[in-house]
């Protein structure tokens, strides 16, 4: 009797060559944009990012948290075996900075910007769903 091996799961889920030279360039491009654009403002502690988190409430303390987060992510969507769980994450959060802006700053024109954000990190994490199954079956062991 022959035995038959089963491919892996991970590599029925991997886009083909050109969707994958897309999303890395679209990963780096957002993760360079969410490290040094976006994060290392409010880790610096710069005045626009520090008044705008004044608006909202939540103090100093919640910049740099975001600022942190926006760069872990950043570096996440670059790094392969984190890049699913980091657009995941990053989806997360932009869908939360734009419900800030729509309902705490009362400037819903400005929260597209972090909607159209938040579609595309949904779609790179859908992409790379086999690197969130491998994540997944690693912490499980």
């Amino acid at each position: 009797m022959t035995a038959i091996a089963a491919a892996p799961i991970a590599s029925a889920t991997r886009p083909g060559k050109g969707l994958d030279r897309t999303l890395w360039t679209l990963q780096i491009v957002l993760g360079l944009f969410f490290i040094l654009a976006s994060g290392a403002p409010k880790l610096v502690g710069q005045v626009d990012a520090a008044q705008s988190f004044a608006e909202i409430g939540f103090g100093t303390w919640f910049m740099y948290f975001t600022g942190v987060v926006e760069v872990a992510g950043g570096v996440g969507l670059m790094v392969r075996r984190l890049s699913g769980l980091a657009a995941v994450g990053l989806s997360i959060t932009t869908v939360l900075a734009a419900a800030t802006q729509a309902f705490l700053l009362d400037a819903p024109g400005l929260s597209i910007f972090p909607l159209v954000l938040a579609v595309l990190f949904g779609w790179i994490a859908y992409q790379r769903r086999d690197t969130i199954a491998a994540l997944s079956t690693r912490a499980r062991r």
